[in-house]
C-alpha cells in the first residue's frame, strides 16, 4: 500500500488534472477498474468529475485491503462479462444503477462493447460516451464499425507507452519467478512471443536482455518486419513460432492460442499471458482433452498421452501475481482517463473513436513531471 504522503501526492496530482477541465453538469459514471494500491486516489479523481454509480473491479486484480476501502465509500458490484455482453442484461444493470442520468462508462477491456448500441438507444438517461483503457477493448469498440456514441480510447496514447514498456518487464519478471519456483530457469530455453505490439516488444527486449533467444509471431506482416529489424527471429506461422519454444508468452489480447494450437506447444513449455485467460487462450476447450494438475502456486500442468505443458497463473495476466507495479507511470494513463471523462461531460462529441487532444496530453505530462520528477 502507499504511504500516506505518497497517497497525498497522488491525490493532489489527480485533483490538479480533474480541475483543469471544468465540468458544469456532473454526469454519473460506472467504473470498471483494477483495484490496486493507487486506485483509491484515482477513484477520488473520478468522483471529482462524476457521481460514481458503481465500481466494477476486474476480478483477477483485486487488492483485498483496497476492496474493503472502496466498499466503505462506494457501491461495488461484481464484474461479469457474460452479463454485460447480453444487451438486455447490460441494459437492466445500467438502469439499476443510473436510471435517467447522464452517464459515462469507464471501461477496461471492452466489456460494454457488445451491448453499446442497445444501451445508447434504450437507456432511460443519456449515454454521453465511453472511455476505454486497453488495446483489447479499443479493438472491440473499433470492430463495431459505426458507433452510436463517442468512445475515447487511451490505449494508443503516447502517455501509455511507459506503462506498456514496464508492464512487459513485469510480465517477464513474474514468468521467470514462476519458472524458478520449479527449480528451473529461462536460460537454455527458446522463447516465443505471440503479438508484437507495445507489450510484445517490451517482453521480447526483456527476454533478449536475459540472453534468451526470441522468436516473434504476429499476424501483421509489418510487425514481423519490425521484429526482424530489431534482431529477433520472425516466424511466418504460429506453428513455426511454437516449434521448439520452451517459454510462450501471449501478448495479443485476442486469443493468441486456440484449441488446435496447444497440440503444437513443445513438451515441458511454460505458457504465460499478459491479460485475462478468456481473452488470450481457449483453455476451456481443453477440458476432457488434457488432465490438469496443480503442481505449485500458480503453475498448472496440462497432460495427455505423450504431451504436457505448464500454464502459469491459470492463463491470466501473470504479472498481477506480483502486484503488476509500474510505479507512478501508471498515473499518466489514469490522468488521461480523467481528462477524457471531463471532455465527455463538458462538450458534445460526435459518435466515433476519439483521442484526448495532444495539448491536454502535454499538460498531463508536465503536471506529472512537476509532482513526481522534480519538475524535469
Amino acid at each position: 500500500m502507499l504511504e500516506d504522503f505518497e497517497r497525498g501526492r497522488v491525490a493532489a496530482f489527480f485533483r490538479r488534472v480533474a480541475d483543469s477541465i471544468p465540468v458544469s453538469d456532473r454526469p454519473s459514471s460506472l467504473a470498471i477498474t483494477h483495484l490496486l494500491a493507487e486506485r483509491p486516489a484515482f477513484l477520488e479523481g473520478v468522483a471529482r468529475l462524476s457521481d460514481i454509480a458503481a465500481v466494477l473491479p476486474k476480478p483477477r486484480s483485486i487488492n483485498k485491503a483496497v476492496l474493503s476501502e472502496i466498499r466503505a465509500m462506494l457501491q461495488v458490484d461484481d464484474l461479469n462479462r457474460d452479463q454485460l455482453a447480453d444487451p438486455e442484461s447490460a441494459l437492466a444493470y445500467v438502469e439499476s444503477r443510473a436510471a435517467g442520468k447522464n452517464l459515462v462508462l469507464l471501461d477496461v477491456g471492452g466489456y460494454f462493447a457488445p451491448a453499446l448500441e442497445r444501451l445508447h438507444a434504450h437507456f432511460s438517461g443519456r449515454l454521453l460516451g465511453v472511455v476505454e483503457d486497453t488495446e483489447n477493448g479499443h479493438q472491440r469498440y473499433a470492430d463495431l464499425g459505426k458507433l452510436p456514441c463517442p468512445v475515447f480510447s487511451v490505449a494508443r496514447s503516447p502517455l501509455k507507452d511507459p506503462e506498456d514498456y514496464l508492464v512487459g518487464q513485469s510480465v517477464v519478471f513474474s514468468t521467470e519467478a514462476l519458472v524458478r519456483s520449479r527449480d528451473d530457469i529461462l536460460n537454455g530455453r527458446l522463447a516465443c512471443v505471440i503479438g508484437y505490439g507495445k507489450l510484445g516488444r517490451s517482453i521480447a527486449a526483456m527476454l533478449h536482455a536475459k540472453h534468451v533467444g526470441v522468436t516473434v509471431y504476429d499476424t501483421d506482416p509489418v510487425r514481423r518486419v519490425q521484429a526482424l529489424a530489431q534482431g529477433y527471429r520472425a516466424a511466418t506461422t504460429l506453428a513455426e513460432a511454437l516449434a521448439g519454444a520452451g517459454v510462450v508468452i501471449c501478448a495479443t489480447g485476442n486469443f493468441a492460442l486456440r484449441e488446435d494450437d496447444f497440440s503444437r506447444v513443445s513438451n515441458g513449455a511454460y505458457i504465460a499471458s499478459v491479460t485475462s485467460s478468456d481473452d488470450e487462450m481457449e483453455l476451456a476447450a481443453l477440458d476432457g482433452l488434457y488432465v490438469r494438475t496443480q503442481i505449485g502456486p500458480s503453475v498448472t500442468r496440462y497432460a495427455r498421452t505423450g504431451h504436457y505443458f505448464y500454464v502459469l497463473a491459470g492463463g491470466n495476466a501473470v504479472n498481477f501475481l506480483h502486484g503488476a507495479s509500474v510505479g507512478t507511470f501508471i498515473l499518466l494513463v489514469q490522468a488521461e482517463i480523467l481528462a477524457a471523462l471531463a471532455l465527455l461531460a463538458s462538450n458534445e462529441h460526435d459518435p466515433g473513436m476519439w483521442e484526448v487532444p495532444r495539448e491536454v496530453r502535454k499538460s498531463i505530462a508536465a503536471t506529472w513531471l512537476s509532482y513526481f520528477h522534480g519538475g524535469s
